[in-house]
């Protein structure tokens, strides 16, 4: 359980796909393992990359029109802010970041207080098969915050994980490019000042001018045209290598950029933020 007095780890991310079979060809051209199709009780359907330090990348795709379309209307704040988001960017992008969390409903009562809520709290649990064939549920506690009127750009949530299967997720941890770990989250603002109060906020942290630092990684924060709302624009992954995630890019023709010491992939359909990779021994 997070500490109440200690900054929160980032959990994972999420990343619309109008199309879950293009997202899973880009990374795993990208050179990440991909895990398989999971469901959603309210029509959403992703498939994930899980890096060893337990963040994981989230592809998210509408499964069930019908489904999601009842859980808007039910006031289900995740497919609702998915959809706001998809209206006003596309279907491919780079919509929140999730952060752990050990108390949603605490979570929730906080967000409230400071004005930041985004929705109503969400539990939600659905079935869960392991590579073996051993069944279970996963379960999972939702509070969401956003930046007041800002509906259409990033929002983020906590997530309490209320019961977790047992599984050995080592083979889907390990990616061809070396990624390892989330190093950092890059976002624009047209408001630096309010975006880092946010975001101190949510993650229970301190803000300085460079942005917020989670248990687990950081939120960088840059100057954006996006008032009053954040936008989320790349991912950091550490890398053990990077001429030999360099040379995987060059082998299977995925353009990309040398800058300094940081490898850059430009977003792309399926892919829906920028990717960079630095090097970390």
């Amino acid at each position: 359980m997070t500490k109440t007095n200690s900054p929160r780890p980032l959990d994972h991310v999420v990343l619309p796909t109008g199309d879950l079979t293009l997202a899973r060809d880009r990374l795993a051209a990208l050179g990440f393992s991909v895990s398989p199709q999971g469901t959603h009780p309210f029509g959403t359907i992703n498939c994930c990359v899980y890096l060893s330090d337990g963040t994981f990348l989230e592809p998210l795709a509408v499964g069930d029109r019908v489904a999601a379309d009842k859980a808007v209307r039910e006031g289900n704040a995740f497919v609702a802010r998915d959809r706001v988001f998809r209206d006003a960017h596309g279907e491919e992008g780079f919509s929140a970041v999730v952060f752990g969390s050990g108390d949603a409903d605490a979570d929730h009562t906080a967000f409230v207080a400071a004005g930041v809520s985004a929705g109503s709290r969400l539990d939600f649990s659905r079935p869960f098969v392991d590579a073996s064939g051993r069944s279970d549920v996963a379960s999972f506690r939702l509070a969401f915050a956003a930046q007041p009127n800002a509906d259409a750009d990033a929002f983020f949530f906590t997530c309490e994980r209320a019961n977790v299967p047992a599984v050995d997720r080592s083979a889907l941890q390990a990616h061809a490019n070396g990624a390892r770990r989330v190093l950092a989250i890059e976002l624009a603002a047209g408001n630096i000042a309010a975006a880092a109060k946010l975001l101190a906020t949510i993650a229970r942290s301190a803000a300085d001018d460079a942005g917020v630092a989670l248990a687990n990684a950081r939120l960088s924060i840059r100057d954006g045209p996006y008032a009053p709302g954040i936008r989320l624009e790349a991912i950091v992954f550490v890398v053990d290598d990077l001429a030999a995630t360099r040379a995987l890019l060059v082998e299977r023709a995925v353009a990309h950029d040398l800058d300094g010491q940081r490898l850059v992939v430009p977003a792309a359909p399926g892919q829906g933020a920028i990717f960079i990779f630095e090097e970390q021994k």
